[in-house]
This record gives C-alpha cells, structure tokens and sequence, in this order.
C-alpha cells in the first residue's frame, strides 16, 4: 500500500475536525425548530459551514425564511471567491468540475493552496473536499438525531476543532512580512466589526481588506 502523501494527510486530519463539528450543526439545527430531514437537506445541498449556522441562526431567532437565506448567501460569497483559485489550481472538467464546485470550501480550498506541487494540490483538495463532505453529513445526521442529548457542542470543544484545524492550515503559509502583516490586520479588522456586525459577517469584513491590501500590492509594483 503506497503511504500517504502530506496533503492527503492533511486532507484526512482537516476532515475529521471538520466533520465533527457536523455534530453541533445538527442539534442546534433540530433545537432551532428544523426536523431531521430538513437539517441533512442543508447540509446535503448548502454545504457550507458558515452559511448553514447562519441560516438556523435567523430561524432560531425567529426570522423569515428569506432574511434566513439571505444571510446564508452572503456568506457563501467567499465560496465562488474560492472557486476562481480552485479552477486555476485544477482545471477540472466535465463533472468532475461540477463536483469541485460543490466541494469548494474553506478547508478544500486552504488544503489545496498549501501545497507546493499540482498533484499534491489536486490530492489535497479532493481529499479535504470528499472527505469533508462524507463526514460533515454523516456527523449532521447524528447530532440531528441525538438532539438535545449532545448537550452544549462547546462541552465537548466542537466549537473550535473546526477553527484550529484552519489555523494549522494558514501558519506554514505565514512565511515573510507582508503575509504576517495581512493576517494580522483582517485579524484586527474581524476584532473591531464583531461588537457591532451580525455573526458571520466579520469575517467578509476581513475578507474585504485582504482583497484591498492585494490589489493595492499589485498597484504598487514596477510594471515588467
């Protein structure tokens, strides 16, 4: 049996963190008023953290189902920011690309930047993204069953399983000053707009400035 390559195990460990927190999204889904079925349909077809929080949050707090799925779309704008990347790391084709797009999210996308060769790209992507997936559902649809038997998700430190994994996966990549000073600023930038921003939007706030801090670099350098 050939060993696994770094990004494959990478791929592997960030699916299993990942996955587990499926477990949080399914009992707060069911505690939000949403029933099994209606839980693994999101996770099924919206599949994407951030945005399946923030959809049962606004129904939690009594919210439309429009103003639910608004607030779901907006984080799920970063995705299609992933997804011009992802196209120009793998170039899928045919339904494979149909597939990437599905599995395109945070830790697909970090997992494959990461890398330093296109096949290792390729492996990590596909092995966060698929993996990812399997799990994260899998997980879902337990916590949507055990309900309220699951208890607090932070008892168990599910909240930030999910978080760490991320952050082992931006270290290696803080090599030289301007990425350090990148990460520190939207860090900043996140701090400054959770007191006064709904959740989940923070992080586009920080997004925002990664995005302007980049095309101010590209200005900024001598034309060849």
């Amino acid at each position: 049996m050939r060993a696994l390559t770094p990004a494959t195990r990478v791929g592997l460990s960030i699916s299993v963190a990942t996955g587990l927190y499926g477990i949080s999204f399914g009992a707060l889904s069911v505690a939000a008023g949403l029933d099994v079925w209606q839980t693994m349909v999101l996770s099924l077809l919206m599949f994407t953290g951030g945005s399946q929080f923030a959809f049962i949050g606004v129904v939690a707090g009594g919210g439309t189902g429009l103003s639910a799925f608004s607030a779901a779309s907006l984080l799920g704008v970063r995705n299609a920011v992933y997804a011009v990347q992802v196209n120009r790391m793998l170039r899928p084709a045919g339904w494979r690309r149909w597939l990437a797009a599905h599995v395109t999210i945070d830790e697909s996308t970090a997992t494959a930047a990461g890398q330093d060769t296109a096949d290792e790209q390729r492996r990590g992507f596909w092995t966060a993204g698929l993996g990812v997936f399997v799990l994260w559902n899998v997980f879902t649809a337990l916590g949507a069953l055990l309900g309220d038997v699951v208890g607090d998700p932070k008892r168990w430190g599910l909240d930030g399983a999910a978080v760490a994994a991320f952050a082992g996966l931006l270290w290696p990549r803080l090599h030289g000053r301007e990425p350090v000073a990148i990460a520190v600023v939207c860090a900043l930038a996140t701090a400054l707009a959770l007191p006064w921003l709904p959740a989940g939007v923070p992080i586009l706030v920080a997004a925002a400035v990664a995005v302007a801090w980049a095309l101010a670099s590209v200005r900024r350098r001598p034309p060849r």
